[in-house]
């Protein structure tokens, strides 16, 4: 380890705006300034208030750390609860929402900058979150279980991007915004059967002859 640098726990936290490209492409500048407005008036603020810091802003997103991983938590949910509020005029295809991920872990300091798995696995859990939710390691869960007031649904294993095992995730979102979990083409899959399996469907006579019909039942 160089000079200057140090580790230490933290609660990592990774946002990332939902559809940031194509907001900007639907109207820029006024994009721009309700992020900024957002982030200001509601995001920094309560990063403070909870005890954080901003590690470093990325274009449409943001890394945070958290001395209390409780408090990370607490911030995550406010947030998305602010901002849902912050643009509930908004119409659907318009709202500003966000993706956040917490993760629970060992970081590398470097003046201040932040790195590491922990780092890593913050970013990758930011990834599969619900728009409008918030997604968080199993770490996180079982030290925030009862203490918050509110309720993660088990998510399983998720096999992460470039993330060596399989990270167990809980979600939250608030009700009636950010729709089903999006699919990650590295979950866990499903184990196979033992035997081989054939699925077996019935045709569709597209030949206009009713004499072929035979072809398309069902025999037992």
């Amino acid at each position: 380890m160089t000079k200057g640098t140090q580790r230490r726990l933290a609660a990592i936290v990774s946002a990332d705006v939902v559809g940031y490209s194509r907001l900007m492409g639907m109207a820029e500048a006024r994009t721009h300034a309700r992020l900024q407005a957002q982030f200001s008036t509601l995001v920094k603020p309560k990063i403070d208030a909870h005890g954080g810091r901003v590690v470093k802003l990325m274009g449409d997103g943001l890394l945070a750390e958290f001395p209390s991983v409780i408090d990370a938590v607490n911030w995550a949910v406010a947030v998305q609860q602010g901002v849902a509020e912050f643009d509930a005029d908004e119409p659907d295809d318009q709202r500003i929402e966000y993706r956040i991920g917490v993760n629970l872990g060992d970081v590398i300091v470097d003046g201040e900058d932040i790195f590491g798995d922990g780092v890593n696995v913050a970013a990758r859990l930011q990834e599969i979150a619900n728009p409008g939710g918030v997604c968080i390691s199993d770490k996180v869960h079982t030290e925030v279980q009862g203490k918050l007031g509110v309720e993660f649904t088990d998510g399983g294993a998720e096999q992460l991007k470039n993330i060596a095992s399989p990270v167990r995730v809980w979600r939250w979102t608030i009700e009636g915004r950010g729709g089903p979990a999006p699919m990650s083409s590295t979950t866990v899959p499903l184990p196979l059967p033992d035997k081989p399996s054939i699925a077996v469907l019935p045709f569709d006579n597209m030949s206009g002859d009713p004499e072929q019909d035979f072809f398309c039942r069902w025999h037992l």
